[in-house]
């Protein structure tokens, strides 16, 4: 879970033509993860690009942390395609140089190579800047005719609803909960300044796919349960009812992330619930008002979040809470407080995240203007160690409060006797004794799995 599977000795080889290999690269799970989030639902970068490839090319998937051991060098694919994130951009090379030296063409594309081109570039035959589903076909026919450039690029600015359907038919079926990962929009109304959308150069115009077609691949990859990966599915409420509407004949179940102001509509959030949505993953980030004004997001006020919450509830629908911790009006009372709160909201599962500056957002250019940054260690930038120095808090601080929050509220009692939970005392504040009384009914309740159980169920009784 911490080591990439070893690469065997590299020999030069006559790579088979017109074959293609798409890899997602290994990364080091955090202690506080699940095993069981990786393996939830595939990630629909690489598969995007296999729907792109000419009928004319042989294309593979292979997610190395499926744990399926290194990926295949027999037959040696004539183009590789990896995507690389800054927490794996190491093993993203590795694996460029590893295929390189065997005579492949390595193409590296993904969120790293728009934030670090110039980082990126070295390391590969060509670059794909922007939009991949554009320039993949591009790349390929380059290839053919022995013209490959050393770089691509591309906007987001044409109709999403042209891209092709992801290639689910490559996935390992008995590897995920479920293959059916979907996107129907791209973008955010938000431009919070640590996301990724705010990466200096990135425009991502708001575009949607026709529900119609959402639903026909829902229909077609066959499963009972599908997660949407968009970033916001409820950037356009008058989308989301029509999405809703054209799903709710399927009688399927699905989860998605939506922002709270969604429950401003609560006739939405019955559609949602009618239409088979049974969890929704919230970025709450904060309990604080001002933390959500500096980071540029757009949300309702903090002392609103209970109502609203209770909203989703009511409807049946699960919340999956993520919070942010390391603003600058972040404290040592910080870490209680939102235990407190997640206890007293009775909220059905929360993933926590220590702010992290990526490469080209304004929170990076900040930090780095202030001379804050600790070190530029990508693999470090996983949210889950403190890679700057926050205003409040030490780093040692930051981290023993964030790797308290989990102990904290997932510390079961050991005693095994029904919902009990006696949360550990938090080092950085006075002695006390907190106690969560967690009772669980249909479902998972595990820290870190961003998973619904599909049972649509209540968890609470």
């Amino acid at each position: 879970m911490s080591c990439a599977p070893e690469l065997p000795t590299p020999a030069l080889r006559k790579p088979t033509p017109r074959t293609a290999l798409l890899v997602n690269p290994f990364y080091a799970k955090s202690p506080h993860g699940s095993f069981g989030k990786h393996a939830l639902t595939p990630t629909l970068a690489l598969t995007s690009l296999a729907g792109a490839t000419p009928a004319r090319w042989q294309v593979r998937y292979w997610d190395e942390n499926l744990l399926q051991g290194p990926p295949p060098g027999e037959p040696l694919p004539e183009v590789v395609g990896i995507t690389v994130h800054l927490t794996f951009a190491k093993r993203a090379y590795e694996l460029a140089r590893w295929y390189r030296t065997q005579g492949s063409k390595v193409v590296l594309g993904g969120l790293h190579t728009q934030s670090c081109p110039d980082e990126v570039a070295p390391h590969a035959d060509a670059i794909a800047v922007g939009d991949g589903v554009q320039l993949w076909p591009e790349i390929l026919r380059d290839v053919e005719r022995g013209e490959l450039k050393a770089r691509y690029e591309a906007t987001y600015e044409r109709p999403f609803a042209l891209d092709p359907p992801p290639r689910r038919d490559l996935l390992p079926r008995k590897s995920f909960l479920t293959t059916t990962s979907l996107i129907a929009t791209r973008g955010c109304h938000n431009r919070c300044g640590f996301c990724y959308l705010a990466t200096n150069g990135l425009q991502m115009p708001y575009r949607v796919r026709e529900p119609a077609d959402i639903r026909r691949q829902f229909a077609a990859d066959n499963q009972p349960y599908a997660v949407f990966t968009d970033n916001n599915l409820g950037s356009r409420r008058d989308y989301l009812r029509e999405l809703c509407r054209a799903l709710r004949p399927a009688e399927k179940i699905w989860s998605a992330a939506v922002t709270l102001d969604v429950t401003g509509d609560p006739a939405l959030v019955r559609e949602m619930a009618l239409a088979g949505c049974t969890g929704v993953f919230i970025g709450f980030e904060s309990l604080t008002d001002q933390n959500l004004a500096d980071a540029r997001k757009r949300t309702p006020r903090a002392e609103d979040y209970a109502r609203r919450l209770r909203i989703f509830r009511d409807h049946g629908i699960q919340v999956n809470g993520i919070f942010v911790v390391g603003f600058d009006g972040d404290r040592k009372d910080t870490f209680a407080t939102l235990v407190q709160w997640i206890e007293a909201n009775r909220m059905e599962c929360a993933t926590f995240h220590i702010l992290t500056p990526y490469p080209g957002t304004p929170l990076f250019r900040r930090l780095e203007a202030e001379g804050r940054l600790l070190h530029r260690d990508w693999e470090k930038y996983d949210t889950a160690h403190v890679v700057f120095r926050p205003k409040h808090l030490t780093p040692e601080e930051l981290l023993l409060g964030y790797d308290w929050l989990y102990r904290g509220c997932f510390h079961t009692d050991p005693s095994g006797g029904g919902g009990l939970r006696s949360c550990q005392r938090c080092p950085l504040i006075s002695p006390a004794v907190i106690f969560i009384s967690v009772r669980t009914g249909c479902g998972v309740f595990s820290s870190n799995t961003s998973l619904f159980t599909p049972s649509g169920g209540r968890w609470w009784k």
